[in-house]
């Protein structure tokens, strides 16, 4: 039962970072930010930098191939899907 304790603390660790240099006006922005978000300074300095590294919206490659295609007058394909059942595949 020790070990699984152990093992489940281990996974919850998170990372730390120290900001070094961190000008005064900049840490009395980050206080006055978080005051008025109901956070923390620890937790807003969280969800900052989780904003900046994750994207707002999420490129997707067809929605872009599709307003590439507008863009371009559209592009019509006639495609016509083989329905005809696959073959189990033979290992011999």
């Amino acid at each position: 039962m020790i070990s699984l304790i152990a093992y489940c603390k281990e996974q919850t660790l998170m990372p730390a970072v120290t900001v070094r240099n961190l000008p005064a006006e900049v840490h009395r922005a980050l206080k006055l930010r978080a005051a008025h978000n109901s956070r923390s300074t620890e937790a807003e300095i969280r969800v900052i930098l989780e904003e900046a590294v994750s994207p707002k919206a999420r490129i997707r490659v067809g929605s872009e191939l599709a307003a590439f295609g507008r863009r371009f007058g559209g592009i019509d394909l006639d495609i016509n899907r083989d329905q005809t059942p696959t073959k189990p595949a033979v290992f011999e």
